[in-house]
C-alpha cells in the first residue's frame, strides 16, 4: 500500500470507481491504495466539495518515513559509522540531502554523537571467563566479600596528568595564560604505587622507590613479591586478623611462576579472578583519584559502600554478557 500523498489523478480515479458502483475495498484493491485512505477522499469530498489539500507552512521534508526509518536502522547496525557514509548512502538511493538534515533526523529518534568510552578489549576467552566468574560468585553473601583484601597497581604522574586539557576560549586568544596548561621542559615524570583495601578500610600506599634503591624500576615480579613480602601480611591483619583472601588482576608480574611460588609458600588464598575486569574491582574507583591525595583519606564508609557493590557488578557483567560494564 502506498504511505505518500495521493496525487489529483488518482483521487479522481477513486470517485470515478465509486459512482460506478465500486466497493471501498474493491477500489483499493484496483488502485493499491489503503481503504481508510480512500475513506477519507470520499470524506472530505463529501464535506468540502474539493479535493485538493489545504496549502501547507513550511518546507516541506525532504526524507519520507521509509528514508527516516532507514537512517535509524544504519546507526543501530553501527552505531560507529559517520553522518557523510549514511548521507551517501541516502543520495545513492536518490534522496539529496545533507548531514545537517541526517543529523536532525537522528536527534529526532533521540541520537546524539558522544565520544565513545575506552573500556578494555575483552576478547571471546576473557568474556566467557567474566561471565563464568560472575555467575560463580552471584549469589555469596557479602560476608563472603567482606573477607577480600582488594589490591591493585597505579601509575600516578607527579606533575601532570598524560591526558589533553580543554578550555572553552575564542579565535585569537590560544595563548593567553588561562588557555594554555604548565608544563616542565623534560615531563614530571610518574612513580608506580600498590595498595590495598577491604570493606573496613584501607591499607598502606607503598611506592615503588620504597622497595628498591633505583627509581627508573619497573615494578616487576621481583618488586611485587617484596612489596607483598612486607606489607600485605601487616595489612590483612589489621583490616581482617587472620582469615582473608586476596584479589589481584592477571598482571604478568602477579602470574609469574615465581610470584604464584612464592603466595604458594605463604599460604595465602587467593580470588581466581577473569582476566580484562577492572570494572570488577572496587579499588580501581578510588585508588587513581584518591592516591595522590592520600590513601588514608578514603573513609571506612566509602570502603564498605565499594565493597558492597560486588553483587551490582557482577549482575552488570552477566547483563552485558561479559562484556565491559558501566563500573
Amino acid at each position: 500500500m502506498k504511505t505518500r500523498e495521493l496525487s489529483m489523478g488518482e483521487k479522481q480515479a477513486i470517485l470515478k470507481l465509486r459512482k460506478e458502483g465500486k466497493s471501498i475495498r474493491a477500489i483499493g484493491q484496483t488502485l493499491g491504495i489503503a481503504s481508510t485512505t480512500i475513506w477519507n477522499v470520499l470524506k472530505k469530498k463529501e464535506t468540502t466539495s474539493v479535493l485538493s489539500n489545504r496549502r501547507r507552512t513550511g518546507r516541506p521534508r525532504k526524507t519520507t518515513v521509509v528514508d527516516d526509518r532507514n537512517t535509524v536502522r544504519a546507526v543501530k547496525k553501527n552505531p560507529k559509522t559517520s553522518l557523510s557514509h549514511i548521507t551517501n548512502d541516502l543520495h545513492s538511493a536518490g534522496v539529496k540531502v545533507s548531514q545537517s538534515t541526517v543529523r536532525r533526523r537522528l536527534r529526532e529518534q533521540k541520537y546524539r554523537g558522544h565520544t565513545t568510552r575506552c573500556k578494555p578489549l575483552i576478547s571471546s576467552k576473557n568474556r566467557k571467563a567474566r561471565l563464568k566468574f560472575a555467575k560463580k560468585y552471584r549469589d555469596e553473601p557479602q560476608k563472603f566479600w567482606n573477607t577480600i583484601l582488594w589490591t591493585d597497581e597505579t601509575k600516578i604522574n607527579l606533575y601532570q596528568s598524560d591526558g589533553k586539557a580543554k578550555v572553552w576560549r575564542k579565535k585569537g586568544t590560544a595563548y593567553d595564560p588561562k588557555h594554555t596548561s604548565s608544563s616542565v621542559k623534560h615531563g614530571g615524570g610518574n612513580v608506580m604505587a600498590w595498595a590495598c583495601m577491604a570493606t573496613s578500610g584501607t591499607g598502606s600506599l607503598i611506592f615503588i622507590d620504597d622497595v628498591t634503591d633505583d627509581c627508573s624500576s619497573r615494578m616487576n615480579s621481583e618488586v611485587y613479591r617484596n612489596i607483598l613480602s612486607a606489607n600485605l601480611w601487616k595489612n590483612a591483619s589489621k583490616l581482617f586478623g587472620r582469615n582473608f583472601i586476596m584479589q589481584q588482576d592477571n598482571d604478568p608480574k602477579h602470574t609469574a611462576n615465581k610470584t604464584k611460588d612464592f603466595i604458594r609458600g605463604k599460604k595465602w588464598k587467593v580470588l581466581d579472578w577473569p582476566s580484562q575486569s577492572p570494572d570488577l574491582n572496587p579499588i580501581e574507583h578510588e585508588l587513581k583519584e584518591a592516591a595522590v591525595k592520600a590513601c588514608n583519606s578514603i573513609t571506612n564508609e566509602e570502603c564498605n559502600s565499594l565493597v558492597m557493590s560486588m553483587g551490582r557488578r557482577l549482575e552488570a557483567v552477566i547483563a552485558s554478557k561479559g562484556y565491559s560494564t558501566k563500573y
